[in-house]
């Protein structure tokens, strides 16, 4: 069993009940009976597939590094499901504080002809876009005033907002709603919807987002903001998050 534990805690991805008793030199039928004790006391979830990953019970005994290595992987599923039930582009995006910014580590591009996309590994501000204005307004509010003190607010697009007390009022307004909605200000044309993914303590980690056309995000904007908002839940809960 602790040779379990510590593989877990260097594990990046999913992984096999083959690939562990390879690793492991252990048989597989002596793993299995572990395994299944660990899915029924919630270190572990079992994918449709077979694979294993890390459950929301594996943060509260410190292994919250490996499951946050491993988001990428527990977010595609969602990822798919928020492309498919939007028909828009969906994207993750992680946290990097130096400097304070998005980096977008996984996407799933909509089938539309006419759609948004981005390379992985590109960054985005967090006062203008969707996963950044998301992550920005549940930072801990110290970080959050000394970020907004210290950003370069320089516009984008003419809808880009650059005064420091009306992103403040904006920011907010984010917390309450719980989800980020970004019109026009990074790209003219092109709009988001972002949540942020919490870990156990509340500290957002990153932010599950759709972006498309203008037009279309707003022609179903209510609906995007629910599905956006329960797959970045449901993301928190991974982590270990357990809201008020």
């Amino acid at each position: 069993m602790f040779d379990i534990l510590e593989f877990l805690a260097d594990a990046r991805d999913g992984f096999t009940l083959a690939t562990l008793s390879r690793r492991l030199r252990v048989p597989k039928s002596s793993l299995l009976a572990l395994l299944r004790t660990f899915v029924e006391r919630g270190y572990l979830e079992q994918e449709p597939g077979g694979a294993y990953r890390l459950g929301r019970r594996a943060a509260e005994i410190g292994l919250r590094p490996a499951l946050e290595r491993q988001l990428p992987a527990i977010a595609r599923p969602l990822l798919l499901d928020l492309a498919e039930r939007s028909g828009e582009s969906a994207f993750l995006g992680v946290l990097v504080r130096d400097p304070p910014e998005i980096v977008y580590v996984d996407k799933v591009e909509s089938r539309e002809r006419l759609r948004y996309t981005a390379d992985l590994g590109e960054r985005r501000p967090l006062y203008c876009s969707a996963p950044g204005l998301a992550v920005f307004a549940f930072l801990p509010a110290p970080e959050r005033a000394r970020i907004l003190g210290s950003l370069a607010l320089r516009p984008f697009t003419e809808a880009t907002l650059t005064d420091r007390a009306q992103l403040r009022a904006r920011l907010d307004e984010i917390r309450r709603a719980g989800v980020a909605v970004n019109v026009d200000e990074f790209v003219m044309g092109a709009s988001g919807i972002a949540a942020p993914i919490l870990d156990r303590d509340g500290t957002p980690r990153a932010a599950c987002t759709v972006i498309g056309p203008t037009g279309r995000m707003l022609a179903q904007r209510d609906m995007l903001m629910r599905i956006v908002r329960a797959a970045a839940h449901k993301l928190s809960r991974d982590l270990g998050h357990s809201p008020p």
